[in-house]
């Protein structure tokens, strides 16, 4: 798998407790050449969990990267008309960032990228870590499974007993889902066993 040349936005959504899943595959497609764009919510921007603070993972994005982080949606607008990428990547996509974006609402600057990209007809690859994807919100999953551009990586239950309701993506499949979705092609199996 070679990325270089591409240039791919990857946004990161409030799921802290995906983030020590999330952050080698962003360091795998450094590796893979790819000039990686990193883009967050406010929540990620400003919230201290018990899975780290806030400052400590920008500080571990920006490192990766090595590139300034888009935090604002002013910032994030110009990746639609003057800034394209080839490809944008929300991991983790939390449950409310997934119901906005599937009923088209732009109030994060992840959203704005996506909404960008989506504008230019290019994909969108999202990493699913939701406790209420087979709840409420499973209507809009499937809104996005049906949406033109959007492509998953695999997911599937990660605790069906204990959390019957909760999907997350199997994030070591991140790289392979951008190949394939560079070529507008799904990834598949998409919904697959997962493990904790």
């Amino acid at each position: 798998m070679n990325l270089t040349g591409k240039r791919i936005g990857f946004g990161l959504t409030g799921s802290h407790c995906t983030y020590d899943q999330v952050f080698p595959q962003l360091a795998k497609l450094m590796e893979l050449g790819a000039e990686v764009v990193p883009i967050v919510t406010y929540t990620v921007r400003t919230t201290d969990t018990k899975f780290g603070d806030a400052e400590d993972h920008m500080d571990k994005i920006a490192s990766i990267t090595g590139k300034d982080i888009i935090t604002t949606m002013p910032e994030a607008e110009p990746l639609g008309p003057k800034m394209p990428l080839d490809c944008m990547v929300i991991a983790p996509l939390t449950g409310n960032s997934l119901s906005k974006l599937a009923n088209a609402l732009t109030d994060s600057p992840v959203l704005m990228a996506a909404k960008a990209t989506m504008r230019n007809q290019k994909p969108v690859v999202v990493g699913v870590s939701t406790n209420d994807a087979l709840g409420l919100n499973g209507v809009n999953l499937m809104r996005l499974m049906a949406s033109k551009f959007i492509y998953f990586i695999p997911y599937g239950q990660d605790d069906p007993y204990l959390k019957p309701n909760s999907l997350v993506a199997k994030m070591e499949l991140l790289p392979e889902t951008v190949e394939a979705a560079l070529e507008f092609k799904q990834l598949q199996p998409v919904i697959v066993p997962h493990q904790s």
